[in-house]
């Protein structure tokens, strides 16, 4: 199974960071969190990546070009500058053919097992199975009801503990839900899904940490210290 890594956004809430790398790149532990990332996936022997480039994708290219990483194939695909989060997913389109693929953010980390939220897509047998965490309520909130999402509201003030923390497994008949590079996935796409019963959440209740701000860096250093993650 194809893994999508999305690794093109400005970042500008951690602009003393972004300003100078794009935000995948930032080191945790002197390690760049796109390669955390990577290497959970590749705990479950999944090996083939494609990642989404756009603001600072050289660098991304040139880390890769001196640093390979073994019986691991990794794809870097130029997705535009500018292009949201959806429209990035659609560019990856031909890339993926016509198989259940697995998606995640290029600044978030977790202990997610890969291998049970694909048992758990397989068992529901819906479009998309986003992984559900609890976080601060700074973050936008979904509902659950029998672990089917009843609506997805990105930054909404209505909170009912669960959020998008990222980790999806994805069908590509999401594909028609995602119009152009100006299309949010987190808007449009999720929302409809959610709306037609075809976005299902998997609960996890384990680490995860996203890297929005730099106090949140700071928590993924202590978090690794400790070895959570």
């Amino acid at each position: 199974m194809k893994v999508v890594i999305l690794a093109g956004g400005y970042g500008t809430r951690i602009s003393e960071y972004t300003k100078t790398i794009p935000k995948p790149m930032i080191p945790i532990k002197k390690i760049p969190i796109l390669i955390h990332i990577i290497n959970h996936y590749r705990k479950y022997n999944f090996n083939e990546f494609y990642i989404a480039l756009g603001y600072k994708g050289q660098i991304i290219k040139n880390y890769f070009k001196k640093n390979k990483i073994k019986n691991c194939k990794i794809n870097l695909i130029n997705t535009g500058l500018n292009t949201m989060t959806g429209g990035r997913l659609k560019r990856m389109s031909k890339y993926l053919g016509n198989k259940t693929f697995l998606m995640t953010y290029g600044d978030g980390l977790s202990d997610v097992n890969i291998k049970k939220l694909i048992q758990f897509h397989r068992k529901k047998k819906k479009l998309i199975t986003l992984t559900a965490v609890r976080p601060p309520a700074r973050f936008g909130a979904i509902k659950i009801v029998n672990e089917k999402v009843k609506y997805f509201k990105e930054k909404s003030s209505i909170d009912e503990g669960w959020i998008n923390g990222g980790f999806f497994v994805i069908e590509p008949k999401v594909f028609k839900f995602i119009k152009g590079d100006n299309t949010y996935l987190e808007r449009d796409p999720l929302e409809k899904t959610a709306s037609l019963g075809e976005l299902v959440a998997y609960k996890h209740f384990g680490f995860w940490q996203c890297m929005d701000t730099l106090r949140d860096k700071e928590i993924l250093e202590k978090k690794i210290n400790k070895k959570v993650f």
